[in-house]
């Protein structure tokens, strides 16, 4: 496992250390859930099968260095009870502020259309795993306002974006964290040069997306109150940085030009200082 030391200049008086991570995707299933779900998680064990170790060194460096952990969603890949209690105790033992992902709703990868309805199906069971609200909350540390908010249908809500104006009427500076990654043209561009067919990025321009699949353009197309947040983002200048993940790879890229945006790979641990 890989830790990356990052330093990202917010104008603090005083330094502030987290250790950031993201999809993890553990694959823990038993005959609690029946056989199908543990013929799933042999099959996406295949795809993940460092997710235990990274925990596991996520943990020690948390205990080593004594800091907080801030973690970008899909730390487990699909919705079981193993996998719940593997997060429970998780968060449990260590000092974990959590956004959810895609798959913490997961019932089955990829059996079934994700939107509200279908998230709410395991939504009480997965937050009764996790200390702070997985879709929208934040924390203070040392003077810095980290506010979590679930974008992993690629989209956010109305109540979502008032949130995100109470917190700035704070005065603190933010980092905004979420799982998919904001829209930006470089990041666009980048990332269809990675990944061929599709970007994965949450606000793209519709123009942007006429090459997708129908199942993708149908996924990721923003509504109007996903475009309102994405500009409010761009525009508030209490943002100051946004950690995400969603994309499995170590990477700083930008947002509106003018705030970093970061990524930690499945498997590595970024100690961040914001100064």
């Amino acid at each position: 496992m890989e830790l990356i030391r990052t330093t990202v200049t917010i104008g603090l008086a005083e330094p502030v250390r987290v250790l950031h991570f993201s999809d993890t995707h553990l694959t823990r299933a038993d005959l609690r859930d029946g056989e199908r779900k543990v013929k799933l998680a042999d099959a996406r064990f295949e795809c993940f099968k460092n997710a235990e170790e990274v925990l596991q060194f996520a943990a020690a460096n948390a205990m080593a260095l004594e800091l907080p952990i801030l973690h970008t969603g899909d730390l487990c890949d699909f919705v079981s009870q193993a996998n719940i209690e593997a997060a429970r105790a998780f968060t449990d033992e260590y000092d974990v502020f959590m956004v959810a992902g895609n798959h913490e709703f997961s019932l089955y990868v990829g059996e079934a259309w994700e939107d509200e309805a279908y998230r709410n199906q395991s939504l009480a069971a997965v937050q009764s795993a996790h200390k702070n609200n997985i879709r929208m909350d934040s924390r203070i540390i040392g003077g810095v306002n980290f506010v979590a908010l679930d974008n992993g249908y690629y989209l956010f809500d109305r109540e979502q974006l008032e949130f995100l104006k109470a917190q700035a009427a704070l005065g603190l500076p933010i980092v905004l964290m979420c799982h998919v990654p904001l829209y930006d043209p470089a990041l666009y561009d980048f990332e269809l040069k990675r990944v061929p067919g599709c970007a994965y990025l949450c606000g793209v321009p519709e123009e942007k997306m006429a090459h997708y699949d129908e199942y993708r353009f149908r996924q990721q197309r923003a509504d109007a109150v996903t475009l309102e947040t994405l500009d409010y983002v761009a525009r508030e200048p209490l943002v100051k940085a946004i950690l995400t993940g969603h994309l499995h790879i170590n990477h700083e890229a930008s947002y509106a030009g003018r705030m970093p945006q970061i990524f930690t790979g499945n498997q590595a641990l970024r100690l961040i200082e914001f100064v």
